[in-house]
């Protein structure tokens, strides 16, 4: 059959199997489907499953905000396109609702099956208030009369109160109120305080019991006189994307404030109900939030599982992960060492490629910016920051460089996704210290990981860059697996002094030489590399780590070079739209996808290598998506230093070499766990590997090892 190429693609011929790419909405459900597996996992410490059970049930979260806000307002507007799969947004709907349902329900046997026996035999117990003896409900009461009764507020609904509005992720309770005297009722909504812990702790160990059930059982107390129905623990969960109009580019920050405010107020899409509770309060909260029954979903436990934070951080070191302290890499181990030498020393010698978290990040990227900020020789600072947290070093750095007098540029992308708020918070206090701040570019986000540094030499000025795969946050650097390089090349500091002054100026888009951007220009470079390689049919060799696939000309091209008989692995940590395996469309693509204790978000991509001739390697920013090629400022660059090659090469090795904590993805879009043979962890060999080329962060007496 012929199958319909993408734009800018080639058509091929295949046999009729199926559609040509699954749903991305349904491929990002799958990853979910992976970290259950992981909550199931008796060899995974019992503390970290239940860390894995937490970031499940937030990705949930999230994925109802974003995705299944997104089908719906597709379904109301009648739009009828296709999805890559074929399918149309109420077909679609309806299979990520059956996806979910299925999902949710797991999440629920694993929680109270499995982790909660488990943990029992611990000696943490999550009780239910049913379970709990005469004096714990004794110390639960005057915990309540001190501590939550003077901060909750009951809202009724009546006449001249209409029915409030429930925020988005908040905990409520909802019960009628009947008046004895007159025999009138009201429905009246308590929200359960935010700013109390979530988990209430018992005084003689480690038992703990949820904040609403505590709410429940005294909830007479908020109603004097009052005859008081069986109360319904609920959760509503809001769209909360947000639709920047082209009318704002004027003032992009005054445009995303006035939106952060309009988001407290879209629709609900979904109500999460405790699962003991009746039909009539769902039916009143159903009718006033504008549900259908889809939209609900029962739960036999705690709504909202990030409660569970609170048992994960238990001191109990025997059921966590071995501890884990980010290592000086070897080129940088002098900056530790000596008081006079300088990173910028180091990198006038050589590029280092740093691996975090197995590399430190405060031993290389930051300490870059802090030297940068207080070497009185450096005249400018330019940076991308997308997400970061309102203490961290790098922004404490930036403000000290600016009140030094060193010109100081951020770009600032402050519509990152669910950060919104702290990037505008953190960015004017940029502005308060004098830097320059350039609140993203309207229409597209700003997703580069770049910084420049201008420093005046002896005979001459300087370039000195960072160009990395992950955020400039000190906190995510300890758990998200990502790269980046440190260098002060030549054209490198040349192609980066280009791209901040387009982005921070007007002009058109400039040329480089080493430097690959988008929007545009990564996606034709990556075709362009792949169809290099199907020229070289079996000779030819591709390697690609990202964490999303699903652009659909980089996906046509990966399949013009399986059928031309180059082998291809994909290493895809989450969404992925390429279907492997097909025959006479994908036979030599095979895709797998790591997920362990660190979370895999480094971008490496590999041409060659084969017969066909040496290995070029890229490492950047983006992954292969149509929002990352399209809709966001990315860059990405080429790797040739020998060492990093080395490096690189052995990442992508054991990531294929996995058995312990690999997944891979079938031709019918199913993933299985990769059987353990060998028993190969690439996140624990990449340990072992920096322990023996590097020294620890805190260690500074060990020897240095020989290069």
């Amino acid at each position: 059959m012929i199958v319909e190429a993408a734009p800018g693609a080639k058509a091929g011929v295949v046999p009729d199997a199926g559609p040509r790419y699954f749903a991305r909405q349904l491929s990002d459900l799958d990853f979910n489907d992976r970290l259950l597996d992981l909550v199931a996992d008796p060899d995974i410490p019992l503390l970290e499953r239940v860390k894995f059970l937490v970031l499940f049930s937030e990705r949930i979260d999230e994925f109802f905000q974003v995705q299944v806000a997104g089908l719906r307002r597709q379904v109301v507007a009648g739009i009828k396109s296709l999805a890559l799969n074929g399918s149309t947004p109420d077909r679609l709907l309806a299979d990520v609702r059956d996806s979910l349902e299925r999902m949710v329900r797991r999440q629920e046997t694993l929680l109270l099956g499995e982790l909660s026996p488990a943990l029992a035999d611990q000696g943490i117990e999550l009780c239910d208030w049913d379970s709990l003896g005469q004096a714990d409900r004794s110390y639960l009461h005057e915990l309540f009369d001190r501590l939550i009764l003077p901060v909750v507020t009951p809202l009724t609904v009546d006449p001249s109160h209409p029915f409030p509005y429930i925020s988005n992720l908040s905990l409520n309770v909802g019960v009628e109120v009947r008046n004895r005297n007159d025999d009138t009722s009201r429905f009246a909504r308590v929200k359960v305080p935010p700013n109390v812990a979530r988990l209430l702790r018992l005084p003689d160990g480690d038992r703990f019991v949820p904040l609403e059930q505590t709410l429940v059982a005294f909830i007479d107390e908020l109603f004097p006189g009052m005859d008081v129905g069986d109360p319904c623990i609920f959760r509503v969960t809001r769209d909360a994307d947000l639709a920047l109009d082209d009318d704002a580019a004027d003032d992009l920050l005054l445009a995303l404030q006035e939106e952060l405010r309009r988001r407290r107020f879209l629709p609900v899409v979904r109500l999460e109900i405790d699962s003991r509770t009746s039909e009539g309060p769902v039916e009143r909260l159903t009718d006033e939030l504008g549900l259908g029954p889809d939209d609900v979903y029962r739960f036999a436990g705690p709504l909202g599982l990030d409660c569970l934070w609170t048992i994960h951080a238990l001191d109990r070191p025997e059921l966590h992960d071995e501890p884990w302290t980010p290592l000086i890499p070897p080129a940088l181990a002098t900056v530790e060492r000596e008081e006079d030498a300088s990173i910028f020393t180091v990198l006038d010698r050589q590029d280092v490629l740093v691996h975090h978290p197995y590399d430190s990040f405060s031993a290389s990227v930051q300490e870059l910016m802090n030297e940068a900020a207080d070497d009185p020789h450096v005249l400018a600072i330019k940076q991308c920051l997308y997400r970061t947290s309102g203490d961290s070093p790098v922004v404490a750095a930036l403000v000290r460089a600016a009140e030094h007098g060193k010109q100081v540029a951020v770009l600032v992308e402050v519509t990152a996704r669910f950060d919104e708020e702290a990037n505008i918070g953190w960015a004017r206090a940029l502005e308060e210290a004098g830097a320059h701040v350039i609140y993203g570019l309207m229409g597209l986000k700003t997703h580069a990981k770049t910084t420049l540094v201008v420093r005046q030499d002896a005979d001459a000025v300087r370039l000195y860059c960072h160009v990395g795969t992950g955020n400039y946050n000190p906190k995510t650097a300890r758990i998200y697996e990502d790269l980046g390089v440190l260098s002060s090349r030549a054209a490198l500091g040349a192609d980066v002094t280009r791209f901040f002054n387009y982005i921070t100026g007007f002009s058109q888009p400039p040329r480089y030489e080493e430097l690959v951007t988008s929007p545009g220009g990564i996606r034709d470079r990556v075709v362009d590399c792949i169809d290099e390689q199907a020229l070289a049919g079996p000779d030819g060799r591709i390697v690609i780590k990202v964490n999303g696939l699903d652009d659909v000309a980089v996906i046509d091209a990966l399949y013009r070079a399986s059928q031309a008989g180059v082998p291809i692995d994909l290493v895809i940590r989450g969404i992925c739209c390429l279907r492997p395996g097909v025959p006479g469309l994908s036979d030599n693509i095979r895709v797998r996808s790591i997920v362990g204790r660190f979370l895999e978000h480094s971008r490496i991509l590999r041409f060659g290598g084969g017969a066909g001739g040496p290995a070029t390697y890229y490492i950047g920013s983006a992954d292969l998506r149509r929002r990352n090629l399209d809709r966001r400022v990315e860059a990405m660059i080429p790797v040739a230093d020998p060492e990093a090659v080395v490096q690189l090469e052995e990442i992508l090795r054991l990531n294929m070499a996995d058995d312990t904590q690999g997944w891979s993805l079938d031709p019918g879009g199913r993933w299985h766990r990769i059987p353990k043979v060998q028993g190969v962890s690439a996140q624990d060999a990449l340990q072992a590997a920096a322990l023996e080329r590097s020294v620890p962060f805190d260690d500074p007496l060990r020897p240095v090892p020989a290069r």
